[in-house]
């Protein structure tokens, strides 16, 4: 216990490093991109949304605004894919990038997500939790996450659930840092490439790095 005590200060102190630089460092590129969603399209700039967070909490999540105004009716379990027409010409390019979860870095500094962690849901999906599923809010939630380098919106819900709650149950510093490489992996050649080169097999075990890279 002690040892996933010390682990999980190390996650928090990098958690608002790379965050702080990645904010100021970058901060003339925040600014253009914000500008461009403001002249490209009508509404806000950012959007934002109600989410269970740690314990259940629920906390404001940050985005930049990637689809048309209102957009934000959503089915159950049903991701965004990469054809929607509600996205806008300038979302399309920011949601391939994942550079719209950029302002998610503001929830991190204030502790409400993680860098890594199971993706926080609508508040909605909390009425079909059951009792393993809800495993996935006994930690912060995060910007990345397992699911979402194992094939992300190509997964059913379920199957994106089984990835967080191992995440959960395997938590450690080794496991993050394989999850946000291969997050550059996910920005750089999309998620569909990753859909059958897991990080976990199918018996919960965790391949070598040679065995998650695809061909």
């Amino acid at each position: 216990m002690a040892a996933k005590r010390f682990q999980k200060a190390i996650k928090r102190g990098f958690d608002i490093i790379v965050s702080l630089v990645i904010l100021v460092v970058f901060f003339p590129c925040w600014v253009l991109i914000a500008l461009g969603i403001k002249l490209t399209s009508e509404g806000p700039v950012f959007f934002t949304q109600k989410r269970p967070g740690l314990k259940g909490k629920i906390f404001t999540i940050y985005k930049f605004r990637t689809m048309k105004l209102g957009s934000e009716k959503m089915i159950k379990g049903k991701e965004v894919m990469p054809d929607d027409n509600r996205i806008t010409p300038i979302g399309r390019f920011l949601r391939r990038t994942k550079i719209d979860e950029i302002p998610q870095l503001l929830n991190v500094l204030k502790g409400e997500m993680s860098l890594v962690g199971p993706r926080p849901e609508r508040i909605s999906s909390l009425e079909d939790y059951d009792d393993e599923t809800w495993k996935r809010l006994t930690v912060r939630p995060g910007m990345t996450g397992l699911a979402q380098v194992s094939g992300n919106i190509y997964l059913d819900l379920q199957e994106r659930y089984k990835y967080d709650v191992y995440y959960v149950e395997n938590f450690s510093l080794w496991l993050d840092i394989r999850i946000i490489i291969r997050t550059i992996g996910v920005i750089v050649l999309g998620e569909e490439k990753f859909v059958n080169m897991k990080i976990v097999d199918a018996n919960g075990e965790l391949l070598s790095k040679e065995e998650s890279v695809p061909m």
